[in-house]
Formats: C-alpha cells, sequence, structure tokens
C-alpha cells in the first residue's frame, strides 16, 4: 500500500505516522525521516518504509535514490512530500491531506484504489470525535 502524507510544515504528518505505528504496536523509537530520507520500520509480515521528501530539490532525486524497489506487496510505503516526487512515485493507494486549523489539525483521507477506500472507511468508522 502506498500513502502520500501531504500538508505545510508542522501539520503533523511524521505524527500521524507516529500514531499509525503505536496503532500497530510498534513499541521503539519513531523518528523523523527529514535528514535520512528513510526510515525503516519492520514487521512479522510487511515493512513500513516512511519517507520524507521535503529535502529533494528535482523529481529526478527520487529515480536516482533507488527507494523504487521498497514498494511492493510486501510493504506500506508512507511518502511525506510527494509532490517534490513529481511524477515519479507510485500512484497513492490512499492520500491524506493535513491542514492546521486554530490550534488542531484537519485530516482529509482520500481512497485511490479499493484498498485506499477501504482503509479510509475503516479509519472513518473508528473515529468518535469527543
Amino acid at each position: 500500500m502506498t500513502i502520500w502524507l501531504s500538508g505545510d510544515l508542522g501539520a503533523g504528518k511524521t505524527t500521524l505516522t507516529r500514531g499509525l505505528l503505536r496503532g500497530l504496536n510498534f513499541s521503539g523509537r519513531v523518528k523523523s525521516p527529514t535528514y535520512t530520507l528513510l526510515e525503516i520500520y519492520p514487521f512479522s509480515s510487511f515493512n513500513l518504509y516512511h519517507f520524507d521528501l521535503y529535502r529533494f530539490t528535482d523529481p529526478i532525486e527520487w529515480r536516482e535514490s533507488g527507494f523504487q524497489e521498497y514498494f511492493n506487496a510486501q510493504s506500506i510505503g508512507l511518502v511525506e512530500w510527494p509532490e517534490k516526487a513529481a511524477g515519479m512515485l507510485p500512484e497513492p493507494d490512499l492520500t491524506i491531506r493535513l491542514d492546521l486549523v486554530g490550534d488542531g489539525r484537519l485530516a482529509r483521507f482520500s481512497g485511490n484504489t479499493e484498498e485506499g477506500r477501504r482503509c479510509a472507511r475503516k479509519v472513518m468508522e473508528s473515529y468518535s470525535p469527543g
């Protein structure tokens, strides 16, 4: 599954990733990949790859990085700043847009494949405001 995370600096993309990893019972340290570009989180049946492309200055850097190999049937790829690799990334199953609203955040989920729509529905069904 490929998930694109979009939003301004400080919108909560890495915080959302931390929450997702905690929800998957990952108990280790969750670091922002801003400087390393990639953090890998291994699970028993898949790997979660967290990319941060903020420092890319040209989409061609994606191809040169060799990161394409991380997108396969046994992985979840979370990509912050996907627009920095425009036209080079696999199409997202799910797009999450985070925006600052007052003291909080607004998250917009968009399922782009059947798997992405199923995931978005599950998130919305489990969300309980308050």
